[in-house]
């Protein structure tokens, strides 16, 4: 079945290897991903306390990075989101450089705004918001100290 705007991504560099990958690499295999740019965003577990890493497509919005918790529009949240919901604190890997950040899930009022920054670069986030009932959070991820 086709949705109006929905293009399938080439998905044979996805989850755990698409991870290991991109660690290996700094980011030359894994960066770039169906020609949109990822980050990978290390979280502290919030059962097990245990370092999670999940790559992520990712915006900027000045000095920001913007992330979105659509997981293609399942019906519950990505479970890297509800670890940043309980530890904010965390770390992104852009490249081969590796960043602190806090995150944090944006506001009613600026979401309209960075959602678009975010769909401009990957218009799929609009079909996963069509396929669930659940608000899709998009997380603002700004660079600690």
């Amino acid at each position: 079945m086709s949705e109006p705007g929905y293009s399938a991504p080439d998905i044979t560099l996805v989850g755990p290897d698409h991870v290991k990958r991109y660690r290996e690499t700094g980011g030359e295999v894994g960066y770039m991903w169906n020609g949109v740019t990822t980050l990978l965003l290390t979280t502290t577990g919030r059962k097990s306390g245990q370092p999670r890493t999940s790559a992520l497509i990712f915006g900027r919005d000045g000095d920001d990075y913007l992330i979105i918790a659509s997981q293609g529009g399942a019906p519950t949240h990505p479970n890297w989101y509800h670890n940043v919901q309980s530890h904010p604190d965390c770390e992104i890997q852009v490249q081969a450089e590796r960043i602190p950040v806090t995150a944090r899930t944006a506001t009613a009022e600026e979401k309209p705004r960075l959602w678009k920054i975010m769909t401009d670069a990957w218009p799929n986030y609009d079909t996963y918001q069509s396929r669930t009932d659940r608000e899709i959070p998009l997380v603002v991820l700004s660079r600690r100290g």
